[in-house]
């Protein structure tokens, strides 16, 4: 974690700022081309994060996204969040329909599979996602769905 991380949780948590996430996106894209990918909103705020590449499942065309992550192990942990809105990001979608992904992490690009995660696994999990972004537990009172965890594991 960073300096700016406890900053970035008070602004994460406030109530009203999903509703600027296409702005937040832009911003964050911006970022991430001024400094030809090497930095991202979530870089500046001190947290874990990749970016996921999947195919669609409808176009089969590759589609990158940055997420908050949790390193586990040789493993890493992501949450289908979408901020706690009432649907599920697009990627979730494209991932349960294609495991097969590419994550670009700390700057090194690996193949990998996604499986999600339930029961005990998933509340363990869940555990060290909340331990690294205590906001989750505020999505997960806002929306109505369960918040859908996968492990992302490295392909052999």
């Amino acid at each position: 974690m960073g300096l700016l991380t406890p900053l970035a949780v008070k602004i994460g948590s406030i109530p009203w700022l999903p509703r600027y996430l296409r702005q937040i996106m832009w911003v964050d894209n911006l970022i991430r081309r001024v400094t030809r990918g090497r930095l991202t909103l979530l870089d500046l705020a001190g947290l874990p994060n990749l970016v996921l590449t999947v195919r669609g499942r409808k176009s089969g065309i590759p589609r990158s996204m940055p997420l908050l992550c949790v390193p586990d192990g040789q493993d890493i942990l992501i949450a289908g969040s979408n901020f706690g809105g009432a649907k599920e990001p697009i990627w979730v979608k494209n991932v349960e329909a294609t495991p097969e992904v590419t994550v670009l992490f700390r700057r090194r690009e690996t193949p990998m599979l996604v499986r999600r995660l339930e029961g005990d696994e998933r509340a363990a999990a869940w555990s060290l996602m909340v331990e690294t972004w205590p906001n989750f537990l505020m999505y997960e009172k806002r929306t109505d769905r369960q918040i859908k965890l996968f492990r992302l594991t490295p392909r052999r």
